[in-house]
C-alpha cells in the first residue's frame, strides 16, 4: 500500500481510539464539510480526504489491514529503493549474521517539576512510545492477563487492556507517562498525576524550593 496522508490525523482521532470514536469523528467532519453545507474548492478537497480516510480505517478489518501496512513500512530498511513485497520479512540479501543494534537503555532523569498551582495536565517527558504503533505488533491485550493486585481504573484499549493503572505503573511507568500525553488518556489525568508523583516522576515547584532551602537549614 502506498504511503499517503495519515487517516487518523485527517479524522482527528488518536490511533488508539475505539472504532466508535472514529465513526463519530467521521460523521462530525462529514457533516461539517458536506457540499450541502459548505461550498468551495477547499471544502470539497477536505471532504474527499475525509472519505478516503474513512475507507482506510472506518471498518475494523480495513483498519487492521492499514495498521499492518504501516508497521511493515516502518520495518522496511531505508535503502532508497522500492520495498520488497511483504516488507515485514527482509530479502535474503538483507539477512546477515550481524546482530541488531542493542536497545538504547533508559537513562535516569530528574522528575518533572510543575507549578505549585498545578492540579492536572500532561507530562512533558516520557519514553519511547509512538502512538502510531501502539496497536500492534503489541496489539490489543498483548501484555497478557493482568498480574493481580489491581488499583485504579482498568483500561479497555491498547497492549495493557484489562490491566488497572496501578498494575501498569508497577510494570511499565513509561507507558503511564505516554498515556498522560495521549488524547485517549485524558479521562485518567487525575489518577495518572497521583501515580507519577508517587513514582517520583513529577513534583510541584513549591516542593522543589523547600527541598533546596532544607540544605541550608540551621541545625
Amino acid at each position: 500500500m502506498a504511503q499517503g496522508p495519515d487517516p487518523y490525523k485527517i479524522l482527528q482521532v488518536d490511533p488508539e481510539a475505539e472504532d466508535e470514536v472514529i465513526q463519530a469523528a467521521y460523521r462530525r467532519l462529514a457533516q461539517k464539510y458536506h457540499p450541502d453545507r459548505t461550498s468551495g474548492a477547499e471544502a470539497m478537497e477536505r471532504m474527499v480526504s475525509i472519505n478516503a480516510a474513512w475507507e482506510l480505517i472506518g471498518e475494523p478489518a480495513r483498519r487492521a489491514a492499514y495498521d499492518k501496512s504501516v508497521r511493515q513500512r516502518s520495518a522496511t530498511p531505508a535503502t532508497g529503493g522500492t520495498p520488497w513485497p511483504g516488507a515485514a520479512t527482509p530479502p535474503p540479501s538483507a539477512t546477515s549474521t550481524t546482530p541488531p543494534p542493542a536497545r538504547r537503555p533508559t537513562s535516569p532523569r530528574p522528575p518533572e517539576t510543575v507549578s505549585s498551582e498545578w492540579t492536572s495536565g500532561r507530562s512533558t517527558s516520557g519514553g519511547g512510545y509512538d502512538a502510531a504503533t501502539m496497536r500492534a505488533p503489541e496489539g490489543l491485550g498483548a501484555a497478557g492477563p493482568p498480574p493481580g493486585n489491581p488499583s485504579g481504573s482498568v483500561l479497555n484499549f491498547g497492549r495493557y487492556s484489562g490491566w488497572s493503572l496501578g498494575e501498569i505503573s508497577r510494570a511499565d511507568i513509561e507507558y503511564i507517562e505516554w498515556l498522560d500525553r495521549a488524547t485517549i488518556g485524558r479521562n485518567f489525568r487525575e489518577e495518572i498525576d497521583t501515580i507519577l508523583r508517587r513514582a517520583g516522576r513529577r513534583k510541584s515547584a513549591a516542593v522543589d524550593a523547600n527541598e533546596r532551602r532544607g540544605l541550608f537549614r540551621r541545625r
